[in-house]
């Protein structure tokens, strides 16, 4: 009791104690009364007192409360009531605006709560659980007291639902909610839960996670959605970041092809929302967690080449190119090009392509190039800029050789109407501003970064001093510089870039040691007490002289490695030298530049130290005091072990080239082995079409010869079944007799018709004479008439039947001439047939011949092999082709296939 009048201190005894005894009754009841509606009120009350009276409800009400949570399951109503009571007690969230004092005594509340409630496990499980029940006035509420115990004890609640069974799959079921509070709630939840836990981001990873908050992101509006966007993409970085497995999940899944959407951003970009320059922000961020350099280098290469496949290297340039994008979403957009393309050349490739909207088009290096040497610019964009730069020539030879090649003096725009990024950087190195010098000089120590050829290169350029004087070489204007007593950043500046262009370059090193001021210059700057600023100078130039002395081929007599050890020995001392070298090392910002590859500084005074300069001087660092102290024997004994060793080398590298060639003699007869081992397969393929062919042009003859017939004569006959224009054979046959017996019956009738013709003359004999009785006469006519009418009826009759059958005689002989019609046909046919065999026959010699060429070839191909000692598997011979029983007449193809 004395503790809560400590913590509610302000309020009088009275009240407090009225209060306590209020909270005391209302617990009895609860765990006292019988009826569910007395209990239901006393767990209300509770709730409505728990946030003014926190700790003496949490006191003595957990208990009861978390005994309502096991015994009343079946009453949504005072489930909730409890869920929220506890809740109250165990959040900080909704604490009035108090002291600090009381602030931080109310957040040991909540942790003091949170601990009583789950050192029984069994509580948890019981919460997780509840969270099953679909009932909003349950589910909501366990949902915030669930998070509220995973904000105040992260790791051990976590602990605990790893090994509740199905623990984090009841959790997932938040998702899929139709009720957006509880769905955006569920996303808060699970950002807790996986907050620094690699196991349950793995579990929830392959719960589906990424699936369901993809969609829910694109159903809010991707980068113009609400806050509950901002919260997906918090949670998605929750279980990507430092997580290879879920990021390789994330990759094999296709789900980077769905991040490309959320940069389509319109042409007019003004009017940005302060939510979506958030959302667009954590979209960016989560790109960079997939291609960061702290990620194993095979998960981030696939990541970047998956990136440009879809599309999404693209969209982040068309940004990086747009006008009206606010200055911090283009800052995070460059530092996210940077990462995308660095280390892989074909994203290099593309982003060097890439031109800027201008008029004419600009390449999109120079115009970032004119952001980083423009002192007017943000600093934390120019930093960003020089990222990009450094990442674009990171492991890209050929990028490096381009901006070299800008300098040269047969590239060099003689016009002036373009600007090109090695002026660029030539200017930003000798311009006023001591940060755009520091910029200038670390980018073209990367453009020269393990690239002797480009170092050798560099040394070509000759920059214009004044009028009427001579030009001087870049690497002698760098020198000059240093001796003028320039701002520090300058220096150390110039001195990285000297030191990176030395090193394992013994021609650079001629040249600068040629200069006989350089020398006498960097051993003033050693040997003289300076104050503390000046110390990391001093250290550079150590560095710079051992450079000098350890990548000596002692073409300089006058400035050889064992004169140049002397001259340290006498105006230095070997000791101090070595000293003022380890300044390097131990300066406060050289650890933390070593830390990573992006420049991000507070301020441009902590702008010193590059990431790529301290591995080249923690290389160094050892082998140069190695060589100060070394004797000329020494020396000697090792140049004669190093000119062993180049003899070696090169004898090595003589057979290493030999073994090259041989590789690459073997890789051209393996592509000429297999290229034949293809055209015979299609020759083979070819050959078996073609025996196809002819089988088939052999059947079809076949059939046409039992058609035709070996009498091959006009009628010819036919194979049973067969039917030539429609007409069956045996229909030919009873139309011919058709034709004879129609042939008859009219010669018959034409008998018929003659003999009536006689009998009408008779009878026009048998006219009357003059004499006879007129009766006679008349019956005679009249016997006369009769019959001469029946005649002519019955030669009307047979004259149809003779013009019927003159017409079918007609018809039938029309069939019979389109049936011989067809014979001619077929008989046509079959000489075709019988010419398309032979020339079938003659393609296949030639294939034979062509065949027994490839042989020949193999086989020769096959012993040169063996003559060069690679093992050459035997192949199985070309099995024989088919052998069909075939007529005496196809014999001879038969044999050819066999050889086949």
């Amino acid at each position: 009791m004395n503790f809560l009048r400590g913590v509610m201190g302000g309020q009088s005894a009275g009240p407090q104690h009225t209060e306590a005894e209020t909270i005391q009754k209302l617990c009895d009841r609860v765990a006292s009364s019988t009826l569910l509606d007395d209990r239901r009120n006393a767990v209300r009350a509770l709730k409505s007192l728990s946030k003014k009276y926190r700790l003496e409800v949490g006191i003595q009400a957990m208990e009861h409360l978390i005994h309502v949570l096991q015994t009343d399951r079946s009453d949504s109503e005072i489930i909730g009531y409890a869920l929220d009571t506890l809740y109250n007690i165990i959040s900080n969230d909704e604490e009035e605006e108090v002291e600090e004092n009381s602030t931080r005594q109310s957040e040991d509340l909540g942790s003091q709560f949170t601990e009583i409630f789950i050192k029984q496990q069994e509580n948890v499980t019981l919460l997780l659980s509840l969270l099953e029940e679909f009932d909003f006035h349950v589910r909501w509420p366990g949902v915030k007291l669930l998070t509220s115990l995973l904000k105040q004890l992260g790791p051990q609640v976590q602990q605990i639902i790893l090994v509740s069974p199905m623990g984090v799959s009841r959790l997932m079921d938040l998702l899929a909610d139709s009720r957006e509070v509880i769905r955006n709630d569920g996303v808060l939840l699970l950002q807790a839960l996986t907050r620094s836990n690699g196991a349950i981001q793995k579990i929830v990873a392959f719960e589906n996670a990424f699936e369901r908050l993809l969609d829910i992101i694109t159903e809010e509006g991707n980068s113009d959605g609400g806050i509950v966007v901002e919260d997906c993409l918090i949670l998605l970085q929750n279980l990507l970041k430092n997580n290879n497995s879920n990021q390789n999940f994330f990759k094999e899944g296709s789900y980077i092809q769905r991040m490309k959407p959320w940069f389509e951003v319109g042409e007019e970009n003004s009017g940005w929302s302060a939510q979506k320059v958030t959302n667009l922000h954590l979209m960016l961020q989560l790109v960079r967690v997939l291609v960061s350099p702290n990620n194993p280098p095979g998960a981030t290469s696939s990541c970047q080449k998956a990136m440009f496949q879809c599309g999404l290297l693209q969209q982040l340039c068309t940004i990086l190119m747009a006008t009206g994008v606010p200055a911090d979403i283009l800052t995070e957009t460059i530092n996210t090009v940077s990462e995308v393309i660095r280390g892989c050349q074909v994203n290099q490739d593309y982003f060097a392509s890439v031109n800027a909207p201008s008029n004419p088009p600009r390449p999109a290096i120079v115009v970032l190039l004119m952001s980083m040497v423009n002192e007017r610019q943000p600093f934390v964009l120019r930093c960003a800029v020089l990222y990009c730069f450094q990442c674009f020539l990171y492991k890209n030879q050929k990028g490096q050789g381009e901006i070299v090649s800008t300098l040269l003096p047969s590239t060099i725009d003689a016009t002036g109407t373009s600007v090109s990024a090695g002026q660029l950087l030539c200017g930003g190195l000798f311009s006023t501003d001591s940060l755009s010098n520091w910029c200038a000089a670390v980018a073209l120590a990367h453009a020269l970064q393990e690239n002797a050829t480009q170092k050798e290169q560099l040394l070509r350029v000759q920059l214009a001093t004044s009028i009427g004087n001579p030009p001087v070489s870049l690497l002698q204007q760098c020198t000059n510089i240093l001796s003028q007593g320039s701002k520090i950043q300058t220096r150390v500046g110039l001195l990285m870039l000297l030191c990176t262009w030395l090193s394992n370059c013994p021609i650079a090193v001629t040249h600068f040691l040629h200069n006989s001021a350089n020398v006498p210059f960097l051993t003033g700057q050693i040997a003289e007490n300076l104050g503390e600023e000046e110390q990391l100078v001093q250290g550079l130039c150590a560095l710079l002289l051992g450079i000098s002395i350890y990548f000596n081929d002692n073409s300089l007599e006058s400035y050889m490695k064992e004169k140049l050890k002397q001259l340290i020995e006498k105006r230095i001392g070997k000791e101090n030298f070595i000293e003022k070298l380890g300044f390097i090392s131990k300066h406060e910002l050289y650890s933390r530049a070593s830390q990573k590859p992006q420049p991000n500084f507070p301020s441009p005074e902590y702008m010193i130290f590059d990431h790529e300069f301290t591995k080249l001087v923690k290389e160094l660092e050892g082998v140069i005091t190695k060589a100060i102290y070394k004797s000329s024997e020494e020396d000697k004994q090792e140049e004669e072990v190093k000119k062993t060793l180049e003899q070696h080398d090169s004898i090595v590298t003589h057979y290493k080239n030999m073994i090259r060639e041989q590789d690459l003699q073997l890789e051209e007869l393996k592509q000429h082995i297999s290229t034949l081992k293809c055209q015979n397969e299609q020759l083979q393929t070819a050959v078996t079409q073609q025996v196809s062919q002819i089988q088939q042009h052999k059947d079809q003859y076949n059939l046409l010869k039992v058609q035709l017939g070996k009498d091959n004569q006009h009628q010819g006959s036919y194979s049973d079944g067969t039917q030539m224009n429609g007409i069956q054979p045996e229909e030919i046959g009873r139309l011919r007799e058709e034709i004879e017996e129609l042939k008859s019956n009219q010669e018959l009738l034409q008998s018929q018709l003659a003999e009536k013709d006689s009998f009408i003359e008779n009878l026009a004999k048998s006219v009357p004479v003059p004499g006879e009785s007129e009766t006679v006469i008349a019956t005679k006519t009249t016997d006369v008439e009769g019959r001469l009418s029946a005649l002519l009826q019955e030669t009307k009759e047979l004259k149809s039947e003779i013009k019927a059958l003159s017409e079918e005689r007609t018809a039938i002989k029309e069939q019979l001439d389109s049936s011989n019609s067809t014979i001619a046909i077929l008989q046509n046919e079959k000489n075709k047939l019988e010419v398309d065999i032979t020339d079938s026959k003659k393609e296949q010699d030639d294939l034979l011949v062509l065949l027994a060429d490839q042989d020949q070839k193999i086989f020769s191909l096959k012993n040169k092999l063996k003559e060069l000692g690679h093992p050459v598997e035997e192949e199985d011979e070309l099995e024989s082709g088919d052998q069909d029983d075939e007529d005496d007449e196809d014999e001879d193809d038969s044999k050819e296939q066999g050889h086949i």
